[in-house]
């Protein structure tokens, strides 16, 4: 490994909890990095990303004002693989780059990069740890139906778009496992950032 600071690569299934185990070490003091936050920067009216998706899918993916309509894209994607293979290539570049350029001026005494897709795309190479959080399939459903008001066909076909549980927990380093109440979430993120900052070399405050 480089000298960069300690990297944590957090992912997990969607409405698995990820923004929420991601909250609690931030509450720790530890930089979060969200490559969705990064992913919506990217796409901002006059970034290049932006031009190459409408040159690819047309004008009918962008609201009013310019900016991209996110439910009309995954409309689009969702159903054809061949245009998620386009959207990810058109846009996974610039997130990549940005989220290395934002990693390099973060500091902190470790980092948590959050990488919904990292078992899919084989990022593990890029992070010191692979952290998991996880939860059973039906409560993945429920929370999404919930959320999103998808319906359950819907829920289906992003799930399927997705790595695989298990696929996904052979990946892990560690696993936070998101099933009970939100403090025991807070436990197990409080149990791995001792474990982190040893890793990293870092004094425990």
């Amino acid at each position: 490994m480089s000298a960069r600071v300690f990297r944590v690569g957090l992912t997990g299934g969607i409405a698995s909890g990820k923004s929420t185990a991601a909250k609690f070490f931030g509450a720790l003091g530890v930089p979060i990095l969200d490559s969705d936050q990064i992913a919506r920067d990217v796409v901002e009216p006059g970034q290049p990303p932006l031009e190459r998706l409408v040159e690819r899918f047309g004008a009918s993916i962008l609201t009013a004002d310019g900016h991209l309509d996110r439910p009309a894209l995954r409309d689009i994607v969702f159903s054809d693989p061949r245009a998620r293979a386009d959207l990810e290539a058109l846009t996974h570049p610039a997130i990549g780059a940005a989220l290395e350029a934002r990693s390099a001026t973060a500091g902190g005494p470790y980092q948590i990069l959050v990488i919904p897709l990292l078992v899919e795309k084989h990022l593990g190479s890029q992070v010191d740890r692979v952290l998991v959080v996880d939860c059973d399939e039906t409560l993945q459903i429920s929370r999404l139906r919930s959320r999103d008001g998808s319906t359950l066909e819907q829920v289906r076909s992003i799930l399927d778009a997705q790595a695989s549980r298990s696929t996904r927990l052979k990946a892990a380093n560690d696993i936070i496992t998101n099933e009970a109440d939100m403090s025991a979430v807070q436990n197990q993120v409080a149990t791995l950032h001792a474990r982190y900052l040893a890793l990293a070399g870092q004094p425990r405050s």
